[in-house]
Parts: C-alpha cells; sequence; structure tokens
C-alpha cells in the first residue's frame, strides 16, 4: 500500500479489517489519490487522500455531498467519514448507489440507449441547477448540509477556477492558452456579469456519473464533486457537453450533444437564461481540459505531442474567433 493510504485507513475506518485495496481508473488530477477498499466482511467503500496534504478540495467535497444528499436534487454517495485537517486530508463514502455511467454507456447496443443516458445527464444537471444562490462563489465547506461559500464576480470565481485548473495542469507546454483565455474572459466581463449563480458539479464526465434504475424512471447521479463551485449554470452544461460526446479538437456527432442540453429542457423547460452570449466563451474555457494536460492526451491518443500541440492551438483560434 502507498504510504498516504496505509497511514489513513485505520483513521477513516477504524475497527474494519481491510482485504485489499482496488484502483479505480487513471486520474490526471495528482494531487489527490482515490482507490476501492474492499473488506473482510465483503463490503466496499471508497477513500480519497489528499496525498500533497491540501485538504481544501476534501472539504469542498464533503460538504457539497452532505449539501446534495440535503436538499435531493440528484443522487450522490454517503459519507462515511472525513478529515480535511488532518495532516493527510481524507474522504471515504459509500460506493454509489447506482451503476457507473461510463459502464452502462459502453455497454449499450444501441444509439437510443446512449442518448436516453445522455439524456439523462442533462435533465440531472437541470435538477442539480435548480439550487440557485443569490451569489457566485468558491465553496470552502460547510456544515449540516450548508455551505460555506466564498462570494464574488462571477467573473473573478470563473477566473479564479481557471487558475485551479492551472494549478492541476500535468504540464506547462501550452501555458499560453491560459494566457489567452483568462484575457477572453477578463474582455467579456459585462457579458458573464448576467449569469444567474447556481450550485455546479464543475466535472461532469462519464466516470463521475452514475445510473440508478428505478422501477418507472432511471435518474443520473454524480460523484466526484471536487471542482464545484457556485456559478453560472451554462458553463455547467456546455462542459457537460463537451466532456461527454466531444472529441480532443472536434465536436462528436450532434444528436449525442443535443441529447444533453434536450434532457436539461425536459427538466428546466428551457436553456439557462442568456445561454447563447455565453455558450462560446465557456467553449473557449474548455480548450484548457486539453492545453493544460496535452502529456496525458498525447499517451491516450498515441499522436506525437507536436502534432496534438498545433492542432489544439488551431482550435482555439477558432474558438477565440467565435467569441
Amino acid at each position: 500500500m502507498d504510504d498516504p493510504i496505509e497511514t489513513v485507513l485505520p483513521l477513516a475506518f477504524p475497527n474494519r479489517s481491510v482485504d485489499g485495496l482496488v484502483g479505480v481508473g487513471p486520474s490526471w488530477n495528482g494531487g489527490n489519490e482515490t482507490v476501492g477498499v474492499d473488506f473482510r466482511d465483503g463490503s466496499r467503500a471508497y477513500l480519497k487522500v489528499a496525498i500533497e496534504g491540501d485538504g481544501s478540495r476534501v472539504a469542498r467535497e464533503q460538504a457539497v455531498l452532505e449539501h446534495v444528499r440535503t436538499i435531493g436534487t440528484v443522487p450522490v454517495p454517503r459519507v462515511l467519514a472525513a478529515d480535511s485537517d488532518a495532516d493527510i486530508p481524507y474522504l471515504a463514502t459509500a460506493p454509489a448507489p447506482g451503476r457507473d455511467l461510463l459502464d452502462a454507456y459502453e455497454a449499450a447496443d444501441t444509439d437510443a440507449e446512449r442518448l436516453a443516458l445522455l439524456r439523462g445527464v442533462g435533465e440531472a444537471l437541470a435538477a442539480l441547477h435548480e439550487d440557485r444562490f443569490e451569489r457566485h462563489g468558491e465553496i470552502v465547506g460547510g456544515r449540516g448540509g450548508e455551505l460555506d461559500v466564498e462570494t464574488g464576480d462571477w467573473t473573478d470565481v470563473l477566473l479564479a477556477t481557471i487558475e485551479r485548473t492551472r494549478e492541476i495542469s500535468t504540464t506547462d507546454r501550452l501555458a499560453r492558452h491560459f494566457d489567452a483565455v483568462i484575457d477572453c474572459v477578463e474582455a467579456n466581463r459585462s457579458t458573464l456579469a448576467e449569469a444567474p449563480a447556481a450550485l455546479l458539479h464543475g466535472d461532469v464526465a462519464k466516470p463521475n456519473a452514475f445510473v440508478v434504475d428505478e422501477a418507472a424512471k432511471t435518474h443520473i447521479g454524480f460523484l466526484d464533486w471536487e471542482l464545484a463551485h457556485i456559478g453560472d449554470p451554462a458553463r455547467d452544461l456546455v462542459r457537460a457537453r463537451d466532456q461527454l460526446c466531444n472529441d480532443f479538437d472536434s465536436d462528436g456527432p450532434a444528436r449525442f450533444g443535443d441529447a444533453v442540453y434536450a434532457g436539461y429542457r425536459d427538466r428546466a423547460g428551457e436553456l439557462p437564461e442568456g445561454f447563447e452570449a455565453r455558450e462560446p466563451i465557456y467553449r473557449v474555457v474548455r480548450i484548457l481540459g486539453r492545453s493544460g494536460f496535452i502529456d496525458q492526451w498525447e499517451t491516450y491518443l498515441d499522436v506525437p505531442m507536436e502534432t496534438l500541440a498545433d492542432r489544439i492551438d488551431a482550435e482555439l483560434d477558432r474558438r477565440l474567433t467565435a467569441v
């Protein structure tokens, strides 16, 4: 066992016999490590540790999980134990109460089944975004289901999330992209100022969602809330479509992305107010999910770095031009 995990296990699970640890797949976030913990009684839990000692994301995730469970907007895992102030901050959760969305999506036999799952994600996001706030802000903790939020102007909050992406990025090869995106956001303060304030998940990818099957309805739930914040629902929706449906430097088939938006409309009646004006800005911001992790994409796509850098340079220019 890795030392941080070995240190935290008896704190998170006192008086429980551990049978073994299970990997949960690759992560591009080097600050935290998550493992599945199998116990000798046949049960399982999940343990996340902040291996660099920064408990801020653990505190945020714990607070948001407890908040969302309290208000009941979408299904989430139950918190079993947590200590964001420990020498090695940690968060232990029960398994998600459903099937992994990634597994369900890959096991689907038809596009109709995949479209239904994507539509369900859009509906779940609309339900989550019903949790509205008076002001935007960064979530810094919480207690008893209430969130502690450091409020601020939405543009400044968005810029803070961009800096957080820079901090966890795995390469600075395309650091100039961060500067270009920040300039774009700054130049559009007046447009961004009109955004409503809602609870955002911040990282809706297939590995971070699960499917809850009920007799009359299938629901989508979310896990991994480290990047949650109070922001513009349009930003969450644009990011979700991109992470769920798009490729490295091109959009996937429109019917898949449109299914996410259609599900949102099913619940909310319409896309977030002002969506069309702000969508191009958030598409520019999404480029950083490539630029800051292009070394990971190189391994994943098995394409030379220089080729990927040229391609994402061109895509950033296209998106800036659209704004």
